[in-house]
């Protein structure tokens, strides 16, 4: 029984682990829990990214920045929101202020825009992001074709996601495991 609880504290501190390790480096909480993230941590041009905000006390609020292509609406509860947005295609590499309003607290923030990856080959170059917001329309207005449909895979958030949740799995084994070996010894035992 005494190795069990080793394998159960051993279990619980690998996940803990796994996620603190894991967790982006671009979250800066102020000493009154007021703090901007943005997933991925340093986006290329172009990038589309996911803003998490933490300390506002209301619903919804506003992020802006001149890297990004349109402000972020955030949306949340509990004192913390969430919003997309996409960086400019035009953004200059390095760092750039994240301003969030949120009712009447002004919660501020840096995003760490990276250097655009260099073009290869003599070939077409990428279809550029807009730099404001486009009106498509509804309805099928708007016209895509197979030369603008891109594939990505997961991102970190997905990833550190994957992670917490593999972390839980593996201790509700281990605990399932502990409660049937007890269950066994009572069994055995007689109680």
């Amino acid at each position: 029984m005494g190795a069990l609880k080793v394998t159960v504290r051993t279990a619980t501190a690998a996940a803990a682990l796994a996620v603190t390790a894991l967790t982006p480096a671009a979250y800066a909480a102020a000493a009154d829990g007021r703090g901007v993230s943005v997933a991925p941590s340093s986006p290329a041009p172009g990038t589309d990214v996911t803003l998490r905000v933490s300390g506002c006390a209301s619903r919804t609020a506003v992020a802006v920045s001149e890297a990004f292509v349109a402000d972020a609406r955030l949306t949340g509860a509990d004192g913390t929101l969430v919003g997309e947005t996409r960086v400019r295609t035009s953004a200059a590499p390095g760092a750039h202020t994240v301003r969030v309003t949120c009712a009447d607290v002004q919660v501020d923030g840096t995003v760490r825009v990276a250097a655009a990856p260099a073009a290869q080959g003599a070939g077409p170059s990428a279809a550029a992001s807009p730099i404001a917001p486009v009106a498509a329309g509804g309805g099928g207005t708007a016209q895509i074709t197979v030369a603008d449909a891109r594939i990505e895979g997961p991102g970190a958030a997905q990833a550190v996601t994957g992670l917490v949740l593999a972390g839980v799995a593996a201790t509700a084994v281990v605990l399932r495991s502990a409660r049937r070996n007890r269950e066994a010894d009572r069994t055995m035992t007689g109680r």
